[in-house]
């Protein structure tokens, strides 16, 4: 039985057309180098040319300058504290703590800090209420004299009295340069301070902290000139 081998026809592109579908079956075949030329300048000029519905929309690519401004002004319109957030984690402010003439322990910027910037987060350990009042009475009978809780809701304290950071040691001032302010990243709360204004170099970071009034009073000795007198 002998088996012949299918002819080969050609197409208008110049092409051979596989007679039996597959171009496996059919065996080698040499192509000429002008059906060859031919196919490859129809599949050139087809890949030059852009679809009909593109040619007017086409545009030249954007340069960086551009393609920065534009991202900027997609985060702007982002949540900026999520932004900001990021930021400081990966360019921290330049701070040091050392002795303060408002109350024992303070902390001092190293660098100047422009109004509205996020300067430190107020790290400690998430604990409940129940947790905090508990702790605060065993802080006083083991005698620390300062415990460094930080309520962050109703549910929520930070207790940075044992694990914390340099922002335990902020003052308080009746006209602070800082604000604390509550923030959500990935549905966890965080507090972090805030800048209220330009803050220079070796001058000391303060917030006012807020305290409910109470019938024991707390004195305030921040010196400021609308000082209240008290804490709390």
């Amino acid at each position: 039985t002998s088996f012949s081998t299918p002819k080969k026809k050609k197409r208008d592109d110049g092409m051979r057309e596989h007679v039996t579908g597959c171009a496996r079956s059919e065996g080698y075949y040499k192509i000429d180098k002008k059906d060859k030329l031919k196919y490859l300048n129809n599949s050139r000029a087809f890949a030059e040319e852009p679809p009909a519905d593109t040619q007017v929309r086409n545009h030249p690519p954007r340069r960086r300058s551009e393609q920065r401004r534009l991202l900027s002004s997609f985060t702007g319109s982002c949540d900026s504290d999520l932004l900001k957030f990021n930021q400081l984690k990966f360019r921290k402010k330049k701070l040091k703590f050392c002795k303060s003439h408002i109350h024992d322990w303070g902390l001092f910027a190293m660098e100047p800090i422009a109004a509205d910037e996020m300067v430190i987060e107020y790290v400690g350990q998430n604990i409940r209420q129940v947790i905090a009042d508990m702790r605060e009475k065993r802080y006083e009978d083991e005698g620390i004299g300062s415990s460094y809780m930080f309520r962050v809701d109703h549910d929520t304290i930070i207790d940075a009295t044992k694990c914390g950071n340099f922002a335990r040691f902020i003052n308080h001032s009746c006209n602070p340069n800082c604000y604390a302010k509550v923030i959500t990243v990935e549905s966890q709360k965080k507090i972090v301070i805030y800048s209220k204004q330009h803050i220079n170099v070796n001058e000391e970071i303060t917030y006012d902290y807020k305290f409910p009034i109470e019938d024991v009073k707390i004195p305030c000795l921040c010196g400021s000139e609308n000082c209240r007198g008290t804490l709390n």
